[in-house]
């Protein structure tokens, strides 16, 4: 049983900062993305949820190119992204439309920040680390502030959590209750946008949404109450993101030596190996849709 523990925790594993504060991260940020996907599921945003990761990727290169955190320019963009998307399309059409022009931009900008990066800085790793992430290498002194800004998300979550339900399921009926569906929808975006963006830190902006989409999908199918969801989809986010993030650090043993395989890759298959799993569960969505009126009667 020792030499098991050995064998799957390296030595000096948790003796490591830059583990332990991977590991507190990732907790974080698969817990509340968890939560959030069921919501983006529900809502039928999970084409938003891709545009914003490569919005915010434009940031993040931008950050590079003047010397600060990635992280600060993953939220920054995402959320002018976010908020504008809303604010742009007030119906499911127009919202397309914005997100579509947004994105169009963004993805030049990012473009052009990219080949400045590469030929007029010294971070010759900028796309590698916008794009599949850097949780290993992260300074230490944004470590606080993406562990409160995901808390701080859960908390408003939870807050908002009753009006949200019921401005995804029925917006009119919310109106009628005197909710401000415009505001919720606004409020919901944020928070999207800084799950998305600080999963960017962990798996980079091409993988991002896979915390989002591929656990609640997950827990949808095996259960059709979206409380019960929701806790099971942030479960399964926080467990794949904590094995996976062992097992990059115990490939650095494996042949050839100190040559680490990405935690991107790990933590996305191991989310799609439970969605696979899930496929031999039997289907919730067959016996009916989520049950999400009895959270809002």
């Amino acid at each position: 049983m020792n030499s098991l523990f050995h064998y799957i925790f390296a030595p000096g594993m948790f003796q490591s900062s830059e583990v332990v504060h991977a590991l507190l991260i990732g907790v974080v940020v698969a817990v509340i993305s968890g939560v959030i996907g069921v919501f983006v599921v529900v809502r039928g945003q999970s084409f938003v949820g891709h545009v914003l990761t490569d919005i915010g990727a434009a940031g993040a290169s931008g950050s590079f190119l003047v010397g600060i955190n990635a992280w600060y320019g993953f939220i920054s963009f995402g959320v002018l992204a976010g908020v504008g998307v809303e604010l742009l399309g007030d119906r499911a059409r127009n919202r397309d439309i914005a997100t579509g022009i947004i994105l169009s931009f963004a993805m030049g900008l990012g473009a052009l920040f990219l080949y400045f990066d590469a030929h007029f800085t010294s971070n010759a790793n900028a796309p590698m680390l916008v794009l599949f992430g850097s949780i290993f290498v992260i300074d230490p002194g944004v470590v606080p502030v993406v562990i409160i800004t995901g808390l701080v998300s859960l908390l408003v979550l939870l807050l908002i959590y009753r009006p949200l339900l019921l401005c995804s399921v029925n917006p009119e009926i919310a109106q009628t209750r005197g909710i401000s569906v415009r505001i919720v929808s606004i409020l919901f975006m944020i928070l999207l946008v800084i799950a998305v963006e600080d999963g960017s830190i962990i798996i980079g902006s091409l993988l991002s949404t896979a915390l989002i989409i591929g656990p609640s999908a997950t827990a949808i199918r095996l259960t059709q109450r979206i409380g019960v969801a929701s806790l099971l989809s942030a479960a399964i986010g926080a467990f794949a993101t904590c094995l996976g993030i062992v097992l990059a650090y115990d490939s650095y043993l494996w042949p050839p030596a100190h040559r680490g395989w990405p935690v991107s890759f790990f933590v996305a298959f191991l989310i799609l190996l439970f969605y696979l799993l899930s496929r031999f569960w039997p289907s919730q969505q067959a016996k009916g849709s989520l049950s999400v009126h009895k959270g809002v009667a």
